[in-house]
């Protein structure tokens, strides 16, 4: 398990490929996870590799509270996909730390798959009261003006890029290019955001981070559902 090099173009783009479904490197809020991951990587990855870029703009807006994120911060080489080699040297210190403790090696594997099983069980729990709880949640139908520097900007991956931004509350929508003249059009994008979880600030400083090719963020319509 892990992501290799963080400081290598093939690191960032193994990372960038685990993000492309996620939001985050473990669960569904900022954690200790994902301040391990941030802090090997030496800088904000290409613009290219849009999912790395994404997660990395948004940790970096928790640089202040990076303490107090949930979990425990555990070796590099405990996070990322599991077919990819721990190149950072923890799994020969894990094996032998489990050996000084475990000489058979199996009680932890055991309690592993029991945690996997009571986090499982819990969360189906959590699932099936929040299915019977009656919630009215408040929703607004977004339609943003997303522009690009010149008529040169990529806008097939201009799009691709703003897509790529997940969170929770955000469901994006149907898009189109408008022309605003001298052959240059501006990405217009529906998104559908639950107004507890998701903001018009929070999406123009994601949207905006991107800024080899988005110059500015409008809001063109808000509408309460």
């Amino acid at each position: 398990m892990g992501f290799g090099d963080l400081k290598t173009p093939a690191g960032l783009q193994v990372l960038n490929d685990y993000l492309a479904d996620k939001s985050y490197i473990e669960g569904y809020v900022p954690s200790q996870a994902d301040v391990a991951v941030f802090e090997a990587v030496s800088g904000p990855p290409p613009a290219d590799l849009c999912h790395a870029l994404r997660w990395y703009n948004h940790i970096k807006s928790y640089e202040k509270e990076k303490a107090s994120l949930p979990g425990v911060k555990k070796s590099l080489g405990k996070y990322g996909p599991s077919s990819v080699e721990d190149t950072t040297g923890s799994a020969a210190a894990d094996a032998k730390d489990d050996d000084d403790i475990d000489l058979f090696g199996s009680d932890d594997e055991e309690e592993s798959e029991e945690a996997k099983r009571l986090r499982e069980e819990r969360l189906a729990q959590y699932e099936s009261k929040k299915a019977k709880k009656p919630a009215v949640v408040a929703k607004s139908s977004i339609l943003l003006d997303v522009k690009p520097w010149d008529d040169e900007t990529d806008m097939t991956k201009l799009e691709e890029c703003v897509r790529s931004i997940q969170a929770d509350g955000l469901v994006w929508g149907s898009s189109k290019l408008v022309p605003v003249g001298y052959g240059i059009k501006k990405l217009q994008i529906q998104c559908v955001v639950e107004d507890d979880k998701v903001g018009t600030d929070m999406l123009e400083e994601q949207i905006t981070a991107f800024e080899d090719y988005v110059q500015s963020m409008d809001v063109a319509a808000f509408n309460k559902i």
